[in-house]
């Protein structure tokens, strides 16, 4: 679940720039079991019980895992 200022795709709802005043599902990641989530201004990482880290938002230095520096609109697995 996640909500509030929805700028960079940092809520994981695939809507790069759509606010939340309500908490919504993340949708990509209803299937998988989330132990633990880190949140920062403009990016999300989430741990999954499988030991698993999905992230998204703003992925300006490489901040979410993915090797480049794309905004991330949805959650992705780091590999």
């Amino acid at each position: 679940w996640s909500w509030g200022q929805g700028g960079l795709s940092a809520l994981g709802h695939g809507d790069q720039q759509q606010d939340q005043c309500q908490p919504t599902k993340v949708e990509a990641l209803a299937e998988q079991r989330i132990i633990a989530v880190s949140a920062g201004r403009e990016h999300s990482l989430a741990l999954t019980a499988d030991g698993e880290v999905w992230s998204w938002g703003w992925g300006r230095s490489g901040r979410l895992g993915h090797g480049d520096e794309e905004e991330q609109p949805l959650p992705k697995k780091v590999e």
